[in-house]
């Protein structure tokens, strides 16, 4: 779904031991050895920096509201908002947070820190770090950044990711169905209808006019889309025709 790389070819020869930062749930700022952050739940934190928004700039900082921890996030841009809502998605994400830490380290005998844009807990307990960042648009800089924190990362055990921008068709089908992600249009009523409806990969419309009226019972496909129980290829688009099936694992 998304497009990323490894930096690690473009590590510097010399990167000092790290520290990081980080604001818990509470507010309470703390700093520590990179080794103890295995036991820090940072999807939990708080943003160790602030969104200013300011007359004439070019990115558009704002809020999401996520399903996955009924709360907002902070994002910096819209490509990190197009990032949360990926997360927001994905079923192996238990939790996320936006700028979650600061990185610390030396490297050529200067000081160097930089924040990541998310963290994201896995259903399995590992932890996900992930900058955005268009890959034409990263400079030499941000290049020693990524790969500095890579290499913390790998040291504590978590993978890591630089993004960019998301295939169009597939984020416009994920964006479409962030549009149904509350519970509200989980209406239950509908629910096992609709799970019934699909014996097998089967068009939207004819799932649908199976169950009834599709004003009332398309909301509710699209939320149980949203919710992984029902799946299809995000990769075309998500029209009347398109063809979903109960997600393996769901007892049908």
């Amino acid at each position: 779904m998304t497009v990323a790389r490894s930096v690690a070819g473009g590590a510097p020869a010399v990167v000092r031991g790290f520290e990081i930062a980080y604001v818990d749930r509470n507010g309470g700022e703390h700093r520590a050895a990179l080794a103890d952050a295995a036991g820090v739940r940072f999807e939990e934190g708080r943003p160790v920096r602030s969104f200013p928004s300011w007359r004439g700039q070019r990115n558009y900082p704002g809020l999401w509201w996520s399903a996955t921890s009924d709360q907002h996030v902070g994002y910096e841009s819209w490509l990190e908002r197009d990032h949360a809502m990926l997360l927001d998605f994905d079923r192996q994400v238990t939790g996320f947070a936006s700028q979650p830490l600061w990185l610390f380290w030396q490297e050529g005998g200067k000081r160097r820190s930089h924040a990541p844009d998310w963290f994201a807990r896995r259903a399995d307990g590992s932890g996900l770090v992930v900058d955005c960042r268009p890959l034409d648009r990263i400079k030499p800089r941000d290049t020693e950044a990524f790969a500095a924190t890579e290499r913390a990362c790998r040291e504590v055990g978590w993978s890591y990711q630089v993004v960019g921008t998301v295939e169009p068709v597939v984020l416009a089908n994920i964006r479409w169905l962030a549009g149904y992600r509350h519970p509200r249009h989980a209406v239950s009523r509908f629910v096992e209808p609709l799970l019934g409806a699909f014996t097998g990969p089967t068009p939207v419309r004819l799932a649908v006019e199976r169950v009834g009226d599709p004003i009332a019972v398309l909301p509710v496909l699209f939320h149980l889309l949203w919710s992984g129980v029902l799946v299809a290829d995000l990769s075309v688009v998500l029209g009347e025709a398109a063809l979903v099936s109960v997600a393996e694992g769901t007892g049908r």
